[in-house]
């Protein structure tokens, strides 16, 4: 007799682990000597051979903890209870934004201290930056994904669900360790130009507002959006149903190394110690040293998403949406800033054309040159906005008074300008050929600044 196929749905399968769980059940039933299976299309198609009874082949996929049928999503959720949520996750978010930003919890990056040749200020530095800059970055994704992963598995155990986070940070640091070694070595081999990791932060940015929309849960149909490896990755890595632990452990400790990669401000500042260091033992020892600093921020906001279980886990996720969702536009918006992107804005009504441009009070004329005299501190820029004539040659005098924060690192793809200040006078010259705005800004494209170029009158 002639092999058979047949299609099933199936509703609530979300990875490539599922795919392979659900493939491995059929493939148990006598008879069955193909299946092949696909989260997102929802379906498993089936070459069997015999009679096989429908009850058998739904037998295999419920007990799989799957149900057979088409998962047809809207764009909108018709659950109520999704938008109660969200409005008391909205009022907690506002609420805390407020008392983070009175009692000045934004600012933690100011408080840097100017010696990084010593290992405990590397740690302090590291212990800032979890729980600031790197929270705002590393820490968004890591939220996002482990948030996503404890709703979709809320069976777990708080220790199972916990376990990932501390296979993240213990990649972090061993990666970030050899490769700190690397960049001591090798100098400025591994270092991206402005542009590029603008463009990466833009796409980091990107994935992190995919992923708090579809915590969030308002948009149901976001979630058949999925970014996973090919099925024979995973099978080859032993991620499938009788090594389930692995699914939770590979891939969060290769996460946590690439994020040596991710240009959070802190680690930018300290892979550029790294590399001035020239030196494969100091280059290791402040990448390590910093990435054990920024463990117990990354860890503490893991645990949340571990622990939170019940009625409150859904106002929770709503919240660590809104979170990701914040902190992506944050980082997409500081990638525009490193890339030099102008964003459009609404038409202002400008002034008569006659109208002469007045003089700028921070631009003094010396010896052929446009003399700007700026201000870097761990706060940014003092002043931060300049305007400058046409074709005169200008001279850019920096004066920083902590040459340890990601503002000291200066931008500008216009200008094609990257340059660590060190503590003290910096002069860069330039000049400029066409009109319009030139824009800069720190490593991280947070802290931002402007030339306005007019004709030479």
């Amino acid at each position: 007799m002639p092999d058979s196929t047949k299609t099933i749905s199936i509703k609530g399968m979300h990875c490539r682990s599922c795919e392979i769980l659900v493939e491995e059940s059929l493939l148990q039933i006598p008879g069955v000597t193909q299946a092949k299976v696909s989260e997102k299309k929802g379906t498993a198609e089936v070459l069997y051979s015999g009679e096989i009874s429908d009850d058998t082949f739904e037998n295999a996929v419920t007990s799989c903890g799957y149900t057979i049928g088409k998962d047809n999503k809207s764009w909108f959720s018709k659950d109520l209870n999704v938008y109660y949520d969200l409005m008391k996750a909205t009022l907690v978010f506002v609420i805390l934004y407020f008392v983070a930003k009175n009692f000045g919890l934004f600012k933690l990056a100011a408080n840097t201290s100017n010696n990084l040749s010593s290992i405990p200020v590397v740690f302090l530095v590291g212990l800032t930056a979890g729980v600031s800059t790197c929270m705002a970055l590393v820490g968004g994704l890591v939220l996002s994904v482990s948030a996503k992963y404890a709703e979709s598995h809320p069976h777990a155990t708080p220790q199972q669900k916990f376990m990932p986070h501390i296979i993240f940070n213990a990649g972090r640091i061993i990666f970030f360790t050899l490769l700190g070694g690397l960049i001591g070595y090798f100098g400025s081999l591994l270092q991206l130009g402005s542009a590029s990791i603008g463009t990466l932060t833009i796409l980091v940015g990107m994935v992190m507002l995919l992923m708090g929309l579809q915590i969030i849960g308002v948009f149901p149909k976001l979630e058949q959006i999925r970014f996973t490896l090919p099925k024979e990755i995973y099978k080859l890595l032993r991620i499938d149903a009788k090594k389930q632990e692995n699914y939770r452990n590979s891939g969060p400790f290769l996460l946590g190394g690439l994020s040596f990669f991710v240009p959070c401000g802190f680690t930018q500042a300290m892979q550029l110690y790294a590399v001035s260091s020239g030196s494969v033992t100091t280059g290791a020892i402040t990448m390590g040293v910093f990435a054990l600093g920024t463990s117990p921020g990354l860890l503490g906001i893991g645990g949340l998403t571990a622990v939170i279980k019940g009625r409150i886990a859904d106002t929770f996720f709503k919240f660590v949406g809104l979170t990701v969702v914040s902190l992506a536009v944050f980082n997409i918006s500081n990638g525009l800033n490193l890339t030099g992107i102008n964003i459009p804005s609404m038409p202002k009504i400008s002034a008569p054309k006659t109208t002469p441009i007045p003089e700028n009070k921070n631009v003094s004329i010396e010896n052929g040159f446009q003399v700007i005299n700026m201000t870097q501190s761990a706060y940014g820029y003092t002043p931060k906005s300049f305007t400058i004539k046409k074709d005169i040659p200008v001279k850019w005098v920096i004066n920083s008074t902590d040459s340890n924060t990601c503002a000291s690192s200066i931008f500008s793809s216009q200008l094609g300008i990257r340059k660590s200040l060190k503590a003290g006078e910096n002069v860069i010259t330039f000049t400029p050929t066409t009109l319009g705005t030139i824009k800069f800004s720190c490593s991280m494209g947070m802290y931002t600044g402007y030339f306005t170029v007019v004709d030479s009158i």
